[in-house]
């Protein structure tokens, strides 16, 4: 398992790194057989360490996990036990996603953009800067950034699992059933919700 260990502004000690190694380099032998990547980000918000934890396991699957405590081997516990909790609840579906020898559909390229917020001032209202902006400049965001995504084909439970194991918000996904756009997402009360896209005729699988 390929570790990479790093801090933003804060010095991490030889024991801390070998800690994680240990830690996770275990927690990825009980559940899979082939190699991962991990990217481990130490910082320090206010008077608290952070830890993130971003894992790539097998076949596409993202593991995620966030820490905060008073000192940095507690916010790398506090991370390590959000993905190990999440990895419990899924146990056996990912042990068998992990070690499937079934050739996985390949997900489809589309393109991801980041937009720039709209400012909150009215249309035509005067900068110390820049010229007033049209009502038609202040309707749309600006991209200030595109890069390529992938849309995974999935089933819905296979598209909940990736979303709560990579601590996500949504999941945009081809679903295997209907092979239909659809996108899965949490609410503000904790629930998931499913949006397909299928005409409303469709069977539901």
């Amino acid at each position: 398992m390929h570790i990479q260990v790093s801090g933003k502004q804060i010095d991490l000690s030889d024991a801390l790194k070998h800690r994680v190694n240990t830690h996770l380099g275990n927690l990825a032998e009980r559940y899979f057989d082939t190699g991962l990547q991990a990217q481990v980000t130490f910082g320090k918000a206010r008077s608290f360490f952070t830890c993130d934890i971003n894992v790539k396991a097998a076949r596409g699957l993202i593991l995620r996990g966030e820490g905060e405590a008073a000192d940095a081997n507690a916010a790398f516990d506090d991370a390590a036990e959000h993905i190990a909790k999440r990895l419990r609840r899924y146990h056996k579906r990912v042990t068998t996603h992990a070690r499937s020898t079934t050739r996985q559909e390949q997900p489809e390229r589309a393109r991801s953009y980041v937009l720039q917020p709209v400012d909150d001032h009215e249309p035509g209202d005067a900068s110390p800067t820049l010229p007033p902006k049209t009502e038609e400049e202040e309707t749309f965001a600006t991209i200030i950034a595109e890069q390529p995504a992938d849309i995974p084909v999935l089933s819905v439970g296979e598209a909940v699992m990736r979303l709560d194991l990579a601590g996500q918000n949504f999941l945009l996904f081809r679903n295997t059933a209907s092979r239909h756009i659809s996108l899965v997402y949490r609410r503000d009360d904790g629930n998931i919700d499913w949006l397909d896209t299928a005409p409303l005729d469709t069977p539901t699988p």
